[in-house]
């Protein structure tokens, strides 16, 4: 029997509250979360909501008109969970509902049915929740899925998507030259967004969850430790690229995301007995960060009189970080890939490690230099990876190199 809680989930004062779906299927225990429009206090929901017998009027109106909102969005996701098969329920399905409960969706018949026009529709719903450049992938797959509707000289459903399609897909692809991951992972696109059609009951092909496409094995570039020190230790005659360097020095220590260490400053960051931490929301997950602040970033912020180094965006840091490799030697061939400027296709193969540098090589040389040292599960947590599986496909071990590495303990 499925049940539902309601959570706090933040450090402001005031937030939406969460919605947690508790249920068991065969035998397995699920809990999934979404956010609600609920804005409610924090002192009131800590202190207050569930206080009984309570003598100030206005706290006890307060609880049964909060408790009557909660009721009513409750029902809502358990009646939306009573019509579903209980298989297909995500995360994505119960933010779903609950987004349906403010604003009831349109009829599905009045949906798009053509893909590429279901596309528009999809991004409209997920602008909030997807970063610009998502999106812009998004409205790259629908240029491409256009071309090859002229191709085949006919719409495209999103019901269309089945191995007929996988097979006219993948033959375009390799016809306009494109990488085989790059055919993975925008037609793992196209399947979300037919699964996001789904939840709106628009027809779907019963192929379309069977669906997979092949990867290949991709260099994954780092630095090694050897190599962090090379560059603390090179005298960089440039601001900027001195700037670029400390930026690079804190990736590699703190083993976040572009997107959130760029966005570091001082007043992020407290003391907790001997330790400082920095306290942030990953941009992409949303998920809130108390991380311990490494004694090498440490030495940054006390050359900067407690300050992180100055603000560039992210485009300036990537190409500024090749620089600071460069001048500090690390200049020896190796295998990877880097985009071509005039197809604009990442092209395979030797080149100068420099060239191969770009803005996520802090986060993967923090995962790749502490994996074994530092226990996985931490490592996830730094990293923001989802499962194990995907922080080892991320830093290139595979899992029968793990079970190798168990052999030390036996």
């Amino acid at each position: 029997m499925a049940s539902i809680n309601f959570l706090y989930r933040s450090t402001k004062p005031n937030a939406n509250l969460v919605l947690r779906l508790l249920f068991r299927n065969n035998g397995i225990d699920y809990v999934f979360g979404a956010k609600t429009k609920l804005l409610i206090g924090k002192d009131y929901w800590n202190n207050q909501h569930s206080s009984q017998r309570v003598k100030d009027i206005e706290i006890s109106n307060k609880q049964v008109e909060v408790n009557a909102k909660l009721n009513k969005i409750e029902n809502h996701v358990l009646n939306a969970l009573n019509e579903i098969n209980i298989d297909l329920v995500t995360k994505e399905w119960l933010q779903t509902q609950i987004d349906y409960y403010y604003t009831p969706p349109t009829e599905a018949i009045s949906l798009p049915n053509r893909l590429i026009d279901y596309i528009d529709y999809f991004i409209t719903e997920k602008k909030d929740e997807n970063a610009t450049s998502t999106i812009a992938k998004y409205r790259t797959i629908k240029k491409k899925l256009k071309e090859l509707e002229g191709i085949l000289k006919k719409e495209i459903l999103i019901s269309d998507i089945d191995n007929k399609f996988k097979t006219e897909f993948v033959n375009y692809y390799k016809q306009i030259g494109y990488a085989i991951n790059t055919r993975q992972r925008e037609f793992k696109a196209i399947k979300t967004i037919c699964r996001h059609a789904r939840n709106n009951n628009l027809e779907t092909s019963i192929q379309l969850d069977g669906l997979r496409l092949a990867t290949e094995k991709t260099a994954k570039i780092y630095l090694t430790i050897d190599e962090i020190e090379t560059i603390e230790n090179t005298e960089f005659k440039s601001e900027a690229i001195r700037n670029a360097k400390d930026w690079l020095i804190i990736s590699c220590y703190c083993g976040q995301r572009v997107s959130d260490f760029l966005r570091f400053t001082k007043e992020m960051i407290r003391t907790e007995g001997e330790l400082t931490l920095i306290d942030f929301e990953q941009k992409k997950t949303g998920k809130l960060m108390e991380l311990p602040l490494h004694p090498k970033i440490l030495q940054i912020l006390n050359k900067n009189n407690g300050n992180f180094p100055y603000k560039l965006s992210d485009q300036r840091y990537n190409d500024h970080i090749k620089d600071v490799c460069k001048e500090a030697n690390i200049t020896h061939e190796v295998r990877g890939s880097k985009m071509n400027k005039e197809t604009y296709r990442k092209e395979s193969g030797l080149y100068p490690k420099y060239e191969l540098v770009s803005s996520h090589i802090g986060r993967r040389s923090f995962a790749t230099n502490n994996y074994g040292k530092i226990p996985t599960a931490y490592l996830i947590s730094i990293t923001g990876h989802s499962t194990e599986a995907m922080f080892l496909e991320y830093i290139g071990k595979a899992q029968n190199e793990q079970a190798k590495g168990i052999v030390k303990y036996w």
